[in-house]
């Protein structure tokens, strides 16, 4: 099979697409035809060498793919085989054009939804309603969603108005705020101008929920926007250091729920047509190295894609 193989860590050169041998599916496993698989901003950060565990390479990365069953191992229903499906792979793997994922991970693709939306929703979907679930946010609040032309940030938009909330977007490019707004966030603000800060208090008269996929300055800056007791969800640092809560706000924990269940919650919203990931650009397997870039960058919104 063709893999794109990361031997030494480094820049986005150091993505190489390389003839692997094929993987087996062992005991409760299956072997997918991968047609699409999802990139994460974490993937960018181990491939440089800077994730939040040391990669053990020669690695494959890619946690999430969509495609179709192959074959099963032992222990496996063989009735499987032919179904779409998309799945995590615990980590690693999805880079390519066979991957190994575990029988009981596997979620099936509803009809209504593309291979595509799938896996763009498997990882950045669960992890949105994840922290909706948790924040809750209620009818009339101001929230505030920093990186909300990303993957995660902009389906916390969606799911914010959903629920009746009044969305502040935060976001670097105008594109991004363009996104953000047609959404459903009420006002936009461009978080890298130094006067961001001062528009949404005006706008808002203070926060009630902050989603902080960002931290270091932005996130540090974006609490203080909360009004007393209000609840901040850290769940990145894309920007800096995580954002460490400060007493007078209230720390949002992630819920006591199964990922696949929040994972299977968000295609179920998006076949009913209330939730949709927004893809940003689609790169063929070969131009993994541009993808990064690409990502790094921040030249994309929503959510980037390798299709096999």
């Amino acid at each position: 099979m063709r893999a794109v193989v990361v031997r030494q860590c480094g820049g986005p050169e150091a993505l190489v697409l390389e003839e692997m041998p094929d993987p087996v599916a062992g005991p409760g496993q299956v072997l997918i035809k991968v047609m699409v698989a999802g990139i994460t901003f974490v993937e960018t950060q181990v491939r440089a060498g800077r994730g939040p565990r040391p990669a053990e390479l020669p690695a494959i990365l890619g946690n999430g793919v969509a495609g179709t069953v192959l074959a099963t191992g032992e222990g496996v229903d063989p009735a499987l085989v032919g179904t779409q499906v998309v799945s995590t792979l615990g980590g690693y793997g999805g880079y390519a054009e066979l991957a190994v994922a575990g029988a009981g991970d596997l979620i099936p693709i509803p009809e209504s939804l593309s291979p595509e939306v799938a896996v763009a929703l498997l990882a950045d979907g669960r992890t949105a309603v994840g922290l909706a679930t948790a924040a809750a946010p209620r009818p009339g609040e101001w929230v505030l969603v920093e990186a909300a032309g990303g993957g995660v940030g902009s389906l916390l938009v969606q799911l914010a108005r959903d629920a009746g909330a009044r969305v502040v977007g935060a976001a670097s490019s105008a594109a991004k705020r363009d996104l953000a707004a047609g959404l459903g966030a009420e006002l936009t603000v461009d978080y890298t101008d130094p006067g961001w800060t001062e528009l949404v208090r005006a706008a808002t008269g203070g926060l009630d929920v902050v989603f902080d996929g960002v931290g270091g300055e932005t996130g540090a800056v974006a609490q203080g926007l909360l009004k007393d007791g209000g609840r901040i969800s850290v769940y990145g640092m894309a920007g800096g250091p995580m954002t460490t809560p400060d007493p007078r706000v209230t720390a949002v924990a992630w819920p006591a729920t199964d990922m696949r269940d929040l994972a299977r919650q968000a295609l179920t919203l998006a076949a009913a047509g209330r939730l949709r990931p927004t893809i940003g650009a689609t790169f063929p397997l070969e131009s993994a190295a541009a993808a990064h870039a690409a990502i790094e960058a921040r030249g994309v919104t929503g959510k980037t894609l390798l299709r096999i």
